[in-house]
């Protein structure tokens, strides 16, 4: 083996590595000890007791959205302004019977005058809320 290959090689490990260590130290995602049925179930079960409604979900693709939520604001019915935010809550199936779990919160501020509706994406500074359901999902296993 020539030696570029082997330095690709190596790099390519190195990267791979890389990219696992930062999926653990995000606050967004997290890997249980359990099969996805189970991960699955406990999540669900999670989201309804802290109040988030399931809009979505599609178990083959490995993932679920909740319902929106409204953070502030306020709305009249064909006037409405505020900010919202709704999770996405993507499952991966790991080696050795593990579950990787990622939370994605979309926040967004809306304006509704009569039938016509305006959004803007806001960005996140902190991601407190993903990390505090990710515990609450462990706690429960």
């Amino acid at each position: 083996m020539s030696r570029l290959r082997v330095t690709a090689l190596a790099l390519g490990v190195v990267l791979l590595l890389a990219g696992w260590a930062l999926a653990q130290t995000d606050d967004r995602t997290r890997v249980f000890d359990a099969p996805l049925d189970r991960i699955w179930t406990v999540t669900r079960s999670t989201l309804r007791s802290l109040g988030w409604g399931i809009d979505k979900e599609d178990r083959a693709a490995g993932w679920l959205r909740t319902d929106s939520r409204r953070t502030e604001g306020e709305d009249f019915g064909v006037y409405a302004t505020g900010v919202k935010h709704r999770l996405r809550v993507l499952f991966t199936n790991l080696p050795d019977g593990r579950t990787q779990v990622t939370i994605e919160r979309h926040v967004w501020k809306e304006e509704r005058i009569l039938w016509m509706d305006k959004g803007k994406d806001l960005s996140i500074p902190d991601h407190r809320m993903e990390r505090e359901i990710l515990d609450a999902i462990g706690a429960t296993l």
